[in-house]
């Protein structure tokens, strides 16, 4: 089990320009799906637009779009679009492009940061802690079902560059526990987050935040739903999604995803979550619409 998928992710290779001010290119990883994974796209498009920033701003907020499904395997062309440099703010737009087409869009702004006062939401007490609570990989031995195959239960418990612990249980091959809105996720790196040419360990773990936030925002949608992801027929897709970057600390130890489901209907879900880590710290917030088809 390693980390480097992630890291692979957000590896970028410099190109030229054809349509904004900078380019960069990068893989998207293997899946076991018809197209990638759509965290790869917000985490590349996030380091891109972090490279493009040399004055020492920090990314504090992204919103995106997702056009068209992207291969897996293939690159993608990500141009930024460098729109305003203030004194205290800056704005980048990054689109990916794969196959000629514009496949995914952002908007993504830096803060320079100063006194202002800090609030944190509270922490949830009543989740238990991650080394009670059985991996991915120890959930699906000798379990399966549904629409899971070797390589998707293989994807589930150790190709996602992260362990991932689920409070109240997984929803792989069924809605464990109740049918609530709501669930908890806690989420480690497999092994230390490998360095990433052109970015600082700080905008690396930014990105990990971007990248493994959308692994199962929708999940509390699915749950209240009832729906596991190895139900036949279930297609699922991300829309467009938000994500604000309130403080940093090290992507090293568990961090805690609390997340619910805040609406459902017309074939789209709403998800909505927040990053702690384990002393209590809340790191960033995010909502994700995806779609939500079940025949």
């Amino acid at each position: 089990m390693t980390s480097a998928v992630f890291t692979a992710a957000i590896t970028l290779e410099k190109a030229d320009p054809e349509h904004f001010d900078l380019a960069f290119t990068a893989v998207t990883q293997p899946c076991p799906w018809p197209k990638a994974y759509g965290g790869d796209l917000v985490a590349a498009a996030a380091a891109a637009a972090m490279r493009s920033v040399t004055d020492g701003k920090t990314l504090h907020s992204m919103h995106s779009y997702f056009l068209r499904p992207a291969d897996i395997g293939a690159r993608v062309r990500y141009e930024v679009e460098l729109l305003r440099d203030g004194r205290g703010y800056s704005t980048r737009q990054v689109r990916g492009y794969q196959n000629g087409k514009p496949l995914y869009v952002c908007l993504a702004n830096f803060a320079a940061g100063e006194p202002g006062g800090s609030f944190e939401t509270e922490f949830t007490d009543d989740v238990p802690g991650p080394e009670t609570l059985p991996s991915s990989a120890e959930y699906l031995a000798g379990r399966g079902g549904g629409t899971m195959t070797g390589v998707s239960q293989a994807y589930w418990s150790a190709g996602r560059s992260f362990d991932m612990r689920h409070v109240p249980g997984p929803v792989y091959l069924a809605v464990e526990g109740e049918r609530v809105p709501h669930q908890a996720v806690w989420l480690k790196p497999f092994d230390p987050l490998r360095p990433v040419d052109g970015l600082t360990d700080a905008q690396r773990d930014l990105a990990a935040l971007a990248y493994m936030c959308d692994y199962t925002i929708l999940e509390p949608v699915l749950r209240v739903l009832g729906l596991p992801w190895a139900r036949p027929g279930l297609v699922t897709a991300s829309l467009d999604h938000a994500m604000w970057f309130h403080r940093q600390a090290p992507v090293d130890d568990w961090l805690l995803y609390v997340q619910e489901a805040v609406a459902a209907d017309g074939g789209r879900g709403l998800g909505y979550g927040r990053f702690f880590t384990r002393d209590r710290r809340h790191l960033a917030t995010v909502a994700q619409e995806g779609m939500i088809r079940a025949s």
